[in-house]
Formats: structure tokens, sequence, C-alpha cells
């Protein structure tokens, strides 16, 4: 059991330099150990979380000294908890996370323990921020009737979340409409450093969306996890991690003029994905360090996702004080965080020797090589030079289907669609843009890509460039800060001309919510099977995410998404072709419109206020009058609705004792799908629109519920019954026993019948049957969604066989009761021979105490094939999951059996 923490030898007082204390911390520098100094300041954020919470129950002295030794514990592979100082969650993964709270009162209740025992221990913040859509577009009124919408959509979903606000401790909700949650998180959310009850540590979050990395660029150590592990979080269990390498990033110089951070954010991208950073930290140092703002830092550390690492880390230094201050942070919040971090050893100061840090391995990146550049058509690290654009366009419509190929016959490529759009006599090509889109807390917190693209609008606005009225423009900002300095620039308007007006403050076109376009334009494109284009500063263009009529997708600077929607077309060179002709009928090229460095930083200088963070965040937390006329009921257990399609209680835990199941093996199961290569989260559990001839549909209309009404599957993440119907609903969905048809269907292998993923999965769990999934190489890919393991839990999946898995995606299936198995290194399914028209049978030891984390299991067939895979759990802490069922009944046990 829990004893006292043998650490408070080093707790030491923290004075302010005008007398008086801040408060206690444990110091690092107390402890007398040379190994602590060369530490990577990632590592130390662990450290100092290990020493406060050691209880030598759920965090013991040998965990702390397996980091104090992490340059020779790191490389093996050892495992550590972490308790992290909060919890941040969005609406589309914050709902089911509520849902599995509200039902784990009532399985408490059920069991006879105290429910109240459900509640969050440490800070958990909601942003409301993944629900509105871009149904209206090119309006000065767009966000109050995008918003209208929203709210007409949601109100079950917003109700429940406010009722879980009241209902549970420690749980703040911003509402609607205030902005995307990476972004309040970074100008507001973000303590860096907390004192709670006079007692100062480090800041540190795991968030359900796996861009919660953006905080690592204010030198808060967070990053995403699956919404179970999240919740296990909040309810005070340690999160068991592996020690991970770190890899030290080192940049150099500073950006060419006219290179964006967006620019530079791809081109690492690419890097870190080649230099291979799965699972590990990424920090970055090196005098390049004064050089860029803590917006384009943010933006980094933003896509560690894309780039595979767990975080992109940047110390705290002087560039993160300013920001402070520029966010509105108080003088005497900045000195405690300040004295706090340079008394711990965590602070960066660049005037003082710098003493070298140890990494796993090392990078660098001379900041004037990074040249202008766009990412796809299908995959955010696919970068292509702007210079080669149009080469790599031709080369995609060329070849073969694939992640760079549209396999377009050479006689069709130059094939032109005609059609009228209201009236007026429209054409559309291959590589013609349909969507345009500023979107997405990468981009849209980062004022120098933002007033960038002000400036755009400006210049091609002057000069009498127009965007053609059928492509669908937007501008959705990650805050409100966004809007009062594009106002204040006196720049809003150029936009707005260019049909680019505010349309909410949330993630939109990013995540898929980019609404439909116009009528005229989807049957020019489905008609003439066109490959049109979206362009969009997100983070993520997996094929069929930002809309399922555009199968080229780029990724690009929001002034680059302003250029490419005057131009029209993906298809076009900058440097020698015109973006279009001027008002005189004058040629203008791209280098008439694209501002300096310089100008774009003198507006930026003249624009961007503290003020504005304090207006914009005082007014957050009163909420708006459509969310404060939301009524909810005030009690402590939920009145589930049966006839609700939004909130359903879930069947995790019906029927559940006391005693834990023990671990299950697989006897004789089919195969439910056959897998290739980078099967995504997208792919298992879309998030985007529900089909009309889908189970989720039918479900949906079977109910009353209009189609019109359907929503998207992430708004309905808080209903089981319609997630499980959606799982493997992907309409670009590649199973190979379907022998080269794509879409979410797949083969009752005993009756040969093609029917959906459900259905047959449907027919297997009536009839008893177990049923696995054959997979290749990163498995799980994208989100961190944890419906993509919830959901193949409820079909009845007992494993998964891949090549490969996702970080998060894996533990996800552990906390399901789904065993993730990985072939042996040079064999897959084809290699064996296996077409998923077996029976398949995993052996394992019926007692828990028998398997080991990483043991080799043998996998046997009806056809006489047998293998050897190696069994994922990666972690004792995860098998005791296993033993349990799951995570949730573990964390339901434990609870009814501790004294607190």
């Amino acid at each position: 059991m829990a004893t006292a923490n043998p650490f408070n030898t080093i707790l030491k007082t923290l004075e302010k330099p005008d007398g008086g204390e801040f408060g206690k911390y444990y110091s690092l520098p107390a402890l007398n150990d040379p190994r602590i100094g060369k530490l990577p300041y990632s590592i130390k954020i662990l450290l100092e979380s290990a020493i406060r919470n050691c209880d030598e129950f759920q965090v013991k002295s040998k965990d702390v000294e397996k980091i104090i030794d992490w340059e020779n514990t790191s490389p093996k592979q050892v495992e550590i908890p972490f308790k992290p100082a909060r919890v941040l969650l969005q609406d589309f993964t914050g709902v089911p996370a509520v849902v599995d709270l509200a039902c784990m009162r009532d399985a408490m209740n059920n069991l006879g323990g105290d429910s109240n025992k459900i509640n969050p221990l440490v800070p958990v913040d909601l942003v409301i921020d993944h629900s509105v859509q871009v149904d209206v577009a090119r309006s000065e009124n767009a966000v109050q009737a995008n918003m209208e919408l929203e709210f007409q959509r949601n109100k079950e979903r917003f109700a429940f979340l406010k009722w879980g606000s009241n209902a549970f401790d420690n749980m703040l909700v911003v509402p609607p409409g205030s902005g995307i949650v990476h972004q309040v998180n970074l100008e507001y959310l973000g303590r860096v450093v907390f004192n709670t009850n006079g007692m100062l540590y480090p800041d540190s979050v795991v968030g359900t969306d796996s861009h919660t990395t953006m905080i690592d660029g204010l030198g808060v150590a967070g990053w995403g996890v699956g919404g179970i592990e999240a919740e296990a979080a909040m309810l005070g269990q340690p999160m068991s991690m592996v020690l991970p390498g770190v890899v030290g990033f080192k940049l150099l110089g500073k950006l060419r003029d006219g290179v964006t951070a967006t620019d530079l954010v791809l081109t690492v991208t690419q890097m870190l994905r080649k230099h291979g950073v799965v699972g590990k930290f990424v920090e970055f140092y090196g005098e390049g360090m004064s050089e860029l703002t803590l917006a384009d830092r943010a933006t980094i550390a933003n896509m560690s996702p894309e780039y595979g690492a767990t975080m992109g880390f940047f110390p705290v230094d002087h560039v993160t004080l300013q920001y402070l201050k520029l966010t509105g942070r108080s003088d005497e919040t900045i000195a405690m965080i300040e004295s706090y971090l340079r008394a711990n050893k965590m602070f960066v100061d660049y005037n003082e020797p710098q003493i070298e840090k140890v990494y796993s391995s090392y990078l660098e990146l001379r900041l004037e090589d990074v040249e202008p550049c766009i990412s796809g058509p299908k995959r955010p690290h696919d970068r292509v030079p702007l210079k080669e654009m149009k080469a790599d366009w031709h080369a995609c419509l060329d070849n073969k289907v694939g992640f760079k190929g549209f396999a377009i016959p050479k006689e069709s490529q130059n094939k032109v669609a005609k059609f009228s759009f209201h009236g007026t006599e429209a054409e559309l090509r291959h590589g013609d843009v349909v969507i345009a889109a500023i979107t997405s807390c990468t981009n849209t917190s980062n004022p120098s890509v933002m007033l960038g693209a002000a400036l755009v609008a400006k210049k091609a606005c002057e000069l009498g460039l127009e965007v053609k009225p059928w492509i669908k423009t937007s501008l959705a900002p990650g805050s409100g800060v966004v809007t009062k300095y594009l106002q204040k620039s006196g720049l809003q308007k150029y936009l707005n001309q260019l049909g680019f007006h505010i349309v909410g403050y949330g993630c939109t076109t990013c995540i898929g919510n980019s609404g439909d376009i116009d009528e005229s334009v989807a049957s020019a494109i489905s008609e003439n099977d066109m490959v049109a284009a979206a362009v969009l500063s997100g983070n993520r263009n997996f094929e069929g995410r930002v809309h399922p009529l555009t199968r080229a997708n780029y990724l690009a600077s929001p002034p680059l998404v302003v250029a490419y929607a005057l131009a029209g077309t993906v298809d076009i060179d900058f440097e020698t072709e015109p973006i279009g002709t001027g008002k005189d009928g004058k040629k203008i090229f791209f280098s008439d419109i694209w501002p300096s460095s310089e100008e774009v930083a003198n507006i930026v200088q003249s624009s961007v206020l503290p003020d504005m963070f304090k207006a914009t965040y005082k007014a957050i937390t009163k909420g708006n009058p459509m969310w404060n006329h939301l009524s909810v009921p005030s009690t402590t257990l939920y009145a589930w609705d049966p006839t609700s399609t939004y909130i359903h209680e879930p069947p995790y835990f019906k029927g559940m004792t006391m005693s834990p199941p023990g671990p299950h093996g697989v006897k004789d199961a089919y195969c439910l799908l056959n897998f290739g290569d980078s099967i995504t989260t997208d792919h298992i559990s879309p998030a985007g629109s529900i089909h009309k001839d889908s189970p989720a549909a039918k479900y949906l209309m079977d109910r009353g519920v209009d189609r019109r009404d359907f929503n998207s599957y992430g708004s309905r993440r808080g209903n089981d019954e319609i997630m499980a119907r959606g799982t493997f609903a992907n309409i670009r969905l590649v199973n190979k026993l379907l022998k080269g048809e794509v879409g979410p269907k797949t083969i009752h292998v005993p009756t040969g019948e093609k029917l959906s993923v459900y259905d047959v999965a449907m027919r297997y769990k009536n009839a008893g049957q177990g049923t696995i999934i054959l997979a290749g190489a990163e498995y799980g890919s994208g989100s961190s969604r944890d419906w993509a393991a919830k959901g193949p839990m409820l079909l009845g999946v007992k494993a998964v066989i891949a090549k490969s898995f996702e970080r998060i995606h894996r533990s996800n299936l552990v906390g399901m009761g789904i065993i993730p198995l990985c072939f042996k290194p040079g064999e897959d399914a084809d290699t064996l021979g296996l077409t998923g028209h077996e029976r398949y049978t995993i052996d394992l030891p019926s007692s828990v105490n028998e398997i080991r984390p990483g043991q080799d299991v043998t996998v046997a067939t009806d056809s006489g094939k047998s293998f050897t895979c190696t069994a994922r759990f990666d972690t004792e802490v995860e098998l005791a999951y296993f033993n349990h069922g799951g995570i949730l009944q573990y964390v339901i046990r434990n609870l009814i059996g501790s004294k607190q």
C-alpha cells in the first residue's frame, strides 16, 4: 500500500525576490546527482512528476532511479508510471469520456460502491470545438448561421456536457464558439507551472486529441492519449509508459524571406518521419531557437503526430515568457514560472553557457534551407516543394493508385467537365480546387501566417484578382483573438472580398466538417470522375477525410491557401505561370501578391496586442446566450433516455462482478477483415458524414431521424449503437477479402455472402463465433480515437494481427480487452500465405501470471498453417487490464477495493 514520500527531504521553499514565498517544491538540484544536469528538459518533467508522486505503490523509488539513469535505461524500453498534472478533452472525444464516467458511476452503484469516487482528481478542461460545420460560407452572417445549426444538431450532446460540468468536480467546459482546444490551451489554459495549495510543479497534460502536442511549444509536456487512458488519468491512475528515447533536433540560422512556419513544419515532418521517431520525444535546441516565435514553435509541436513522435518539445526560455505576457498572463504568474524553472534548472537562458544535453540521436536543420512547399495529395509527410508542384501533380495523375497516384489514363487527363453554376457557365478540370480552407489549430494560432494570408488577399484585391464563385472558401480561426487582430489590421475586408469570411471558431474542414459543396459542382465531379482538389491549412489530409469528393487534398500555409484559391487549380507552376489576369488585362504572378517577411512582421507588431487576449478569454467563461439557455438536471447519476440517438448507456459493465474474468485466448475465430498497410483510425471509425446506405443510417431512420439531421459519426460518439454500426464504415476501405472492390463491406466466410462489415460481424457474434483482423504496417495510425478500439470490441473482434501498430491505438486495443499481436519481422499475411478464409486459434495461458509482456504466441489455422507472433502487451499494467477485461473494469474494481 501507499507510504509517505521518501523524497520529502528535498522539499524546498521558493522565495519571492521581494520577500515572502511562492510555495514549496521538490528540488532536483538538491538530489546532488550529476546525471540530472545532462538529462533532456523533457525527461526532467517526467522525473519531477515521479519524485512528487512517489508513494512506493503507484510510483516507486526504483522508477525515479530509472528516469535519472535515462541515458542507460532508455535504450532498454523500461516502463515508468507518469501522472500528468491535468487532462484536456474536446467534445468528439469528451462526450464518450463523460458517458463512460457516468456509466462507471452506475456500475459502482450496482456493485455496492460509492459512486462519488468516480470524479476527476486532476483538473479537466473540455473545449467544445469539433461540432461546428461549414454549412454556410462566403457570407457576413456565416458565424451566427453555422452556430445556430450547430446548436440545433447538438443540443442533446451539449446539454449532456453541461450536466457533466456540474455533476463532476474539477471539470471546466469551454462552450462552443470559443475556439479550438489547442489554441485555447496555448493562449489561456496552459499553466506552464502549477501552484496547487502552495505546491509548485511543472504543468503537464494528456489530451484526447492527438494534436495536444501543440502545448509542447510553450514548454508544457503534453501529448495525445486515447479517451480510455485519459479517463484512467482523471481517476488518479498513473499512466504506464515506456521511458522514451529523445531525439535532439538542432535548429540553426533563420528562415529566408517569404518562407512561412508552415513550410518549416512540413519540412521538419518529412525529416523526422524519415529519421523514425515513433514512441520518442523530440527536443528542439540550438541558436536558431531565438529566431522562432512561440507561435512558430507551437506549429512545429502541433504536428508531432504527423511525424510520429510522442512530443516535439521546446523548453521554456525568454521567448516563452514574452508570449505569456502577450497573451495576458499576470506579471506575478510569470515571475513565479521563471523563478521555479530557474531554481529547478528547467529554464533555458541563451545568455548563459549551455550544458550540452545528451540525446538518443541527433538531427539538425539550417532554417535558411527551408523552401516554400505543400504536402499531399493523401499524406501529411508527402512534401512537395512549390517549384516542383506542377510536375508532381502530373506524375500523380499518371501513377498507379496509391499515396501518390490516381491512375488517370493519359487520354482523359485533359478532360473538361462543363456545368452550370447558378446560371453561369463553368468548367472543371483534374486538379481544380473546389475547397480552399484556412482552418486548423496548426496554423490559425500563428499571427504571422494569418496576417500573411490577409496581405496576399489585399494585394490580390488591389490588382483585381478574384476567386471563382464555385470554390468553397472559408476561414475558421482557433480563437476570437484572430478576429480582433484581423480587424485591427484593417485586412479582414480583403479576405471577405475573396470569399474567406469567418465561418466559425472550431476545427471545421480539417476534421471533415467541411459541409456540402454546391450540388452542381458535386455532380460535375461525380459524373465525370474528376480528381478535384482541396487546399487547406490543416494537419491531416488522409483520403476521404476532408470531403468525400476531393480525392486530392493538400496541406498548405494560410497564404498559400489564398494563392491556390485565386489560381483555382493545383496544376500550376507559380514561378512561370500567371495566377490570373488583373483589372487592366495584365497577367498577375505569384511574386506580385506574396508579402515579404518584413511586411508581415510589421503588421503583426502593430496588430497583435495583449488586451485582445484578455478580452477574449474574459468573455469565454461567461458562455454565449445559446449555451446559457440550456437547462440541465442537477443529479449526480445521469438519467439515461432510452429514446436518445446521441447519448446511450453503453454495455461495457453489463453483468460485471467483483472478480476479474481472466485472460482469454481465441479459438476457431473467423477473419472479419484482411487489410494492407496504413489503415488509419479514420478507416476503422470514421468521424465524418454518415452515408445514406449505411447500417448507422438505417438505425437512425428506423428511429425517425431525418437524413439532414444525421450529423456526423464524431458527434454521435455518445451512442454505442451508432458507433458499432459506424465501425469500418469508411467508404474508402480496402479489404483484401473483397478482391479489389473498395468500400465498407466484407465476406461472411461460412456462406461467402458479401454484406456490410457490421452485418457480417453480428452474424458471427450471434452464432457465438469470435473474429480476428489481419493487417499490415502502421495499423491504427492517425487520430487517437478510442472508438477505433471500442467499436471492434463491440463487433466481437478478439485480436488484431498486424505488422506494426500506432502507439496510442495499440494501448487502446489493450484497454478494451483486444489482443494486439505482431507478425515476426519479414512476415505478414501474404508471405505466410494467409487468405483470411481460414479459422484462427491463438493459444494464451489461462492465468495472467503466466503471460509476460512481449512474449511469443503461437497462432494456428484450420488449414494446417501455424506461425509465431509477438504479444504486444508492453507492460505489466497492460496485462492487469487484460486480466480484468479492460481498463475501466480494472479501475472500478480497484476503486471499490480502495479505502480512500
